[in-house]
C-alpha cells in the first residue's frame, strides 16, 4: 500500500483547474513509486465568503482528474479558512516487486525528465499579473497531466530509480535520487525543455519565493559549469507543481523509453546521465 497526502493554494485563477492540478500533482507520488491509485480523500480549506461555487468547481476538478486514473474520491474532509487550498490523501498499491525508489541510480544510467520544466515562474508571473495567457495555458496543460502513462512507460523500461519533480525543484529532487543511490548525477542544461515563457519570467527575475529555500538548502551539493547564468540556476532551483519524471535508466533502454514517452503524449528530454560519487549535482552548459 502506497498512502500520500499533498495539497497547497491556489496556482491558478480557474477554479475546476486549480482542482485539476492539485489532484495530479497528489497522485504523482503514486505513480513514481511504480503504483496505481485506489482511492482518494479530498482535504480543502474554504472562506466562508467566497461564493460556495467555486469550492463545487474545486472539488469537480479534482473528481475527473481521479476518476482519469482509474480511482474514486471516497469522500474527505472541508474547514473554513481564510484562504482556499486543496489536495488529496491519496491510496495506491503497488507490487513489491516493482516498486519504484529514488534509490537505484547506478553509473552509466541516462536520465530522462517527461515534462518540461517553468511552472513555478509562470503560475507566480500570473500572480503578479504579468503572465502571457498562452504560456499560462500551455503551464495548465502540463501541470494537469498525469504521471500515470510515463511511469507505465518507465516500468516497461525497467527504470532503476523515479522520482517526481515537485516543489523542491529539478535540482533538489535530482539531489535526492544522487544521495539515496549513493552516486552523482550530470544535468546537460542545453537539453532540458522549458515551457513557453519559463526563460522570459525568469530572465525578468519573477521567481516564487520557494526558489531562494530551494537554492539556501541545495546549492551546498550542486556544482554549475562556468556561464551559467543567475536567471538559469533559479529556474533549476525553481519550485515546480505537479512537474514530470525524473527517470535513471540503463542506457541499453533509455531510446525505448525516449520513444514511447514521445509517442504518449510527454515531452521527454535525454537530460544528463549517473556518474559515481557520494550524492552531488553537477550543472554541465553543453
Amino acid at each position: 500500500m502506497i498512502f500520500t497526502a499533498d495539497f497547497f493554494p491556489p496556482v491558478v485563477d480557474d477554479p475546476y483547474d486549480f482542482g485539476a492540478v492539485a489532484a495530479a500533482n497528489a497522485m504523482s507520488d503514486v505513480f513514481a513509486m511504480g503504483g496505481r491509485v485506489l482511492l482518494a480523500l479530498n482535504l480543502a480549506a474554504f472562506p466562508s465568503k467566497l461564493d460556495g461555487a467555486i469550492l463545487t468547481e474545486i472539488l469537480r476538478g479534482g473528481a475527473e482528474k481521479v476518476r482519469e486514473a482509474g480511482a474514486v474520491v471516497a469522500g474527505g474532509h472541508t474547514v473554513r479558512d481564510d484562504e482556499p487550498k486543496y489536495g488529496l490523501a491519496v491510496v495506491g498499491m503497488v507490487e513489491p516487486g516493482n516498486i519504484r525508489t529514488k534509490a537505484g541510480a547506478r553509473p552509466g544510467d541516462v536520465l530522462i525528465l517527461s515534462k518540461a520544466l517553468g511552472t513555478g515562474v509562470i503560475t507566480t508571473a500570473l500572480k503578479q499579473g504579468k503572465a502571457d495567457p498562452a504560456h499560462v495555458a500551455a503551464a495548465v496543460a502540463s501541470m494537469c497531466r498525469l504521471n500515470q502513462s510515463a511511469a507505465e512507460a518507465a516500468g516497461r523500461a525497467g527504470a532503476r530509480a523515479v522520482t517526481d519533480i515537485t516543489g523542491f525543484s529539478l535540482l533538489g529532487h535530482s539531489q535526492e535520487m544522487a544521495r539515496l543511490s549513493g552516486v552523482d548525477l550530470v544535468i546537460d542544461l542545453h537539453r532540458l525543455a522549458w515551457l513557453p515563457g519559463a526563460e522570459h519570467y525568469a530572465a525578468s527575475w519573477i521567481f516564487p519565493g520557494g526558489m531562494a529555500d530551494n537554492r539556501l538548502y541545495f546549492e551546498q551539493w550542486v556544482t554549475f559549469d562556468d556561464g551559467i547564468s543567475e536567471e538559469a540556476r533559479g529556474l533549476l532551483f525553481d519550485p515546480e507543481t505537479s512537474g514530470g519524471l525524473l527517470i535513471s535508466v540503463a542506457p541499453e533502454d533509455a531510446d525505448r523509453l525516449l520513444k514511447e514517452l514521445a509517442a504518449g503524449g510527454d515531452v521527454p528530454q535525454r537530460m544528463g546521465r549517473v556518474v559515481p560519487g557520494d550524492g552531488r549535482v553537477h550543472v554541465a552548459s553543453g
